[in-house]
């Protein structure tokens, strides 16, 4: 019997969810993991035994669209998929109650002098990184841990490398449950960015619905139809993706390919609904610039067009073997 068949559809889990984070963000910053943990965000897709609610990850798919909309500044994604696959049963049941966080590091391996960047590793308890051999990874105990913050691409929120060179080891996970939490995790952060460009159209078509220039609105003109039409039409695409790397099989390059498609149009839809705000978007009183920077930091994380090439090298090397 599927979830849907028990009465269990994840659209609801998203609506759900747009208010327990509305919730958090009238809240402390500090209060955010427990608000969210309440509303079962954090372990939707946690074991039973550990708190959660053991979902399949289509059901963690609208949670993180919808913290990618409201602009969470949490590491929602990394800590839904931690809490997933981690071996420990008591580590699963921190990062499902809220009581601990985790991020997860791009780049470097343990035994490198640094690693990162990992969003809001300033602010948690644990860090996930690769293994110094090998496909596996390890978390790691965050507290000492050297830290250099970079701003560069975002000083509100700037990314963290970390020196973990005496950081404890708390766990370690094999090549195949890494593996499928690199799969979970390309998906949700591939969902964050789709959230985040839903966020940027939603309040482009508002806008261009209700200004009025010249007598009419905005969205009466040829020109703002043309861009909030191939706006949607990369929005649909990239939901589209991530739909079907939610049925694709873990080993195929769905997950990624989904990854990198949603970072790329995020960014462009993001950007044109700036544009069609009349520049509006960067500054405070609406803050779609703190939307691209996120888009932006992921993309940064990935290699900064890294991930699309690679995929773009690994279909080549395919087809040549083929």
């Amino acid at each position: 019997m599927t979830q849907e068949e028990n009465g269990l559809r994840p659209e609801e889990f998203g609506e759900a969810a747009e208010a327990a984070i509305t919730d958090a963000l009238g809240q402390p910053e500090e209060a955010h993991a427990g608000v969210l943990a309440a509303a079962g965000l954090l372990g939707i897709c946690a074991p039973e035994d550990d708190g959660g609610m053991a979902l399949p990850l289509a059901f963690a798919v609208p949670v993180v669209q919808a913290g990618g909309r409201l602009r969470l500044r949490y590491a929602l994604a990394e800590q839904i998929v931690l809490a997933r696959h981690l071996p420990e049963a008591a580590l699963r049941a921190a990062l499902a109650d809220g009581s601990r966080s985790a991020s997860i590091a791009w780049q470097g391996r343990r035994g490198d002098a640094w690693v990162g960047p990992a969003r809001r590793a300033d602010r948690c308890d644990w860090l996930l990184l690769r293994s110094a051999q090998g496909d596996g990874a390890a978390l790691v105990d965050l507290a000492g841990a050297p830290r250099e913050l970079d701003p560069s691409l975002d000083p509100e929120e700037p990314a963290a490398w970390l020196d973990l060179s005496q950081a404890p080891v708390l766990a370690e996970l094999d090549a195949a449950s890494a593996a499928a939490l690199w799969h979970d995790l390309d998906i949700l952060l591939a969902a964050s960015a789709h959230g985040a460009a839903g966020g940027a159209l939603q309040a482009a078509v508002e806008h261009t619905g209700t200004r009025v220039q010249f007598g009419a609105p905005l969205s009466t003109r040829q020109a703002v139809r043309h861009w909030l039409a191939r706006m949607k039409l990369f929005h649909e695409a990239s939901g589209a993706a991530i739909a079907h790397a939610l049925r694709a099989e873990p080993a195929d390059r769905a997950a990624r390919t989904a990854l990198a498609l949603n970072l790329q149009h995020a960014a462009f839809i993001i950007e044109k609904a700036m544009h069609l705000h009349g520049g509006m978007g960067f500054t405070w009183e609406l803050p779609l610039h703190r939307a691209l920077r996120s888009v932006r930091a992921l993309d940064a994380a990935c290699g900064a067009g890294a991930l699309a090439r690679q995929l773009g090298q690994d279909f080549i090397n395919a087809q040549e073997a083929a």
